[in-house]
C-alpha cells in the first residue's frame, strides 16, 4: 500500500528526500524503528519522528509488521530516514486549516497534561491553554488525560506549527445559544427551577437556564431580610416566579417569595386564641409595643396590657429586641390582626402573691396578738350558748 500526501506517488527504483511512501515494520529498537520501504536497505525510523508529541518509546507506537506511511527525509547511499510526524502534520494540516475557516467544533482525546494546560495529537501538536478548558476556574487538570473534550480551534499558524484550542468556546456558545432560547420562552408569571449562582448586598443571581435573573433582597422572604445570605446561599436549588422580562437588555426580575406561602397563611395553624408563645419586641410605639410571633407575623401588645402597673410609655417596661412571652386574645387573620397581652400572664402569679400576702398577714396578727382566728370565733360561739 502506498499513499502519496501530494498526489504523486514515488517509486521504490528511484527515491529521493520528500517522496512518501508506505513500508512494513521489521525491527524495533528502544530509540528507532527499522522499516522497508522496498529500498536497499531498510529505513531508520527515529522516535522524536514518530509523533507530534513527546514518546516514551518506539513499542508504545509501534511493533514488528506493522505498516506505516512515512515520508523521505534523508538520502545518501546506504542510509534512509525516515518521519511518520511529517506525514501525519501534511495530512493534519489542510484538515485543520479547513476547521478553523468553518469554525468546526470537533473532538480530542486529551495525550497530556502539561504546565498551563492540555496537549492533543492532530497529526500536529495541538494545544489548550488552562485559562481556555473551563468556563469555571479548574485547580487540578489531572483527571483530564484520556478524556475526550469537544474543541473549537481559535488560533492557526502552520509556519510556526501552532494549534490553540479552546473547549471554552465550545460551552460558551453553548451557553450563548441557551441564553436565547431562554429569554425567547419565559415569560412574566412563570414558575421554575433555578440555582442560586452569587449573592450581593441587594438580591441574589440565580440560574434559570443560561441566564441570569436577580430577585431583589425584597423578594427572597415574606419577611424582612438583612443579608440575602440568612435566605440562600451559592448552588442552592430554589423556586422562583418571573416579575418581568427584559430580553433586548438580557435582564430577569424574579421572586421566591412569591412561591412561597405567607407567613400569615402559616400562621393559620401556628397561632389562636388563648396561646401563651414567646415572641421578639420589634418596634416600640406610643400605645404600645409591636412583636414578632414568627417571621413576618407581628402581635400587638396594646400599651393597657403590658404591666398591670400603670405605665406611661412602653419602653418603661420593655426594649426593641427583648424576648417575651405573650398570650394570644384575639386573631383575625384576613384583617392580620393580632392582639396579645402581657399582663394576662401575670394574673396567675398576681392572685397566688395576694394570698401568700394574706396568709403571712393573718399568721402575723396571730402572732402578734396572741390570739388565733379560731379563738376568736370560739369565743363569739360562746356567747350564743
Amino acid at each position: 500500500m502506498v499513499e502519496d500526501m501530494n498526489n504523486e506517488m514515488a517509486s521504490f527504483d528511484a527515491l529521493k528526500v520528500g517522496d512518501v511512501v508506505s513500508g512494513k515494520v521489521t525491527k524495533v529498537e528502544e530509540k528507532h524503528a527499522l522499516v522497508d520501504v522496498g529500498y536497499k536497505v531498510d529505513g531508520i525510523l527515529p522516535i522524536s519522528e514518530l509523533s507530534s508529541l513527546h514518546v516514551e518509546k518506539v513499542t508504545d507506537l509501534l511493533n514488528e509488521g506493522d505498516e506505516v506511511t512515512v515520508k523521505v527525509t534523508k538520502l545518501q547511499d546506504d542510509e534512509l530516514v525516515l518521519s511518520k510526524r511529517e506525514v501525519d502534520a501534511d495530512k493534519a494540516w489542510g484538515d485543520l486549516e479547513q476547521k478553523f475557516k468553518d469554525k468546526t467544533t470537533f473532538s480530542v482525546e486529551i495525550a497530556d497534561v502539561v504546565k498551563g494546560g492540555l496537549v492533543v495529537d492532530l497529526g500536529v501538536r495541538g494545544f489548550i491553554p488552562a485559562s481556555l478548558v473551563e468556563r469555571h476556574f479548574v485547580e487540578d487538570f489531572g483527571d483530564y488525560k484520556g478524556r475526550p473534550l469537544d474543541v473549537k480551534i481559535v488560533e492557526l499558524d502552520r509556519e510556526k506549527r501552532k494549534v490553540i484550542l479552546s473547549h471554552r468556546a465550545v460551552l460558551d456558545e453553548e451557553a450563548d445559544k441557551k441564553k436565547q432560547e431562554t429569554l425567547q420562552n419565559i415569560k412574566e408569571g412563570d414558575v421554575i427551577e433555578g440555582t442560586v449562582q452569587r449573592l450581593t448586598d441587594f438580591g441574589a443571581f440565580v440560574d434559570i437556564g443560561g441566564v441570569d435573573g436577580l430577585v431583589h433582597i425584597s423578594q427572597l422572604a415574606h419577611h424582612r431580610v438583612e443579608t440575602p445570605s440568612e435566605v440562600v446561599s451559592e448552588g442552592d436549588k430554589v423556586k422562583v416566579k418571573v416579575l418581568s422580562v427584559d430580553p433586548e437588555n438580557e435582564r430577569i426580575s424574579l421572586s421566591i417569595k412569591a412561591t412561597q406561602p405567607g407567613p400569615w397563611e402559616t400562621a393559620k395553624d401556628k397561632i389562636k386564641p388563648g396561646d401563651v408563645l414567646e415572641g421578639t419586641v420589634k418596634r416600640l410605639v406610643p400605645f404600645g409595643a409591636f412583636v414578632e410571633l414568627i417571621p413576618g407575623v407581628e402581635g400587638l401588645v396594646h400599651i393597657s396590657e403590658i404591666s398591670h402597673d400603670h405605665i406611661g410609655t412602653p419602653d418603661e417596661v420593655l426594649s426593641e429586641g427583648q424576648v417575651i412571652k405573650v398570650k394570644v386574645l384575639d386573631v383575625n387573620f384576613e384583617d392580620q390582626r393580632v392582639s396579645l397581652s402581657i399582663k394576662a400572664l401575670e394574673d396567675g402569679q398576681t392572685k397566688k402573691q395576694d394570698t401568700r400576702q394574706q396568709t403571712s398577714n393573718d399568721t402575723n396578727d396571730e402572732a402578734s396578738t396572741g390570739f388565733s382566728l379560731g379563738d376568736m370565733i370560739g369565743d363569739q360561739l360562746k356567747k350564743y350558748k
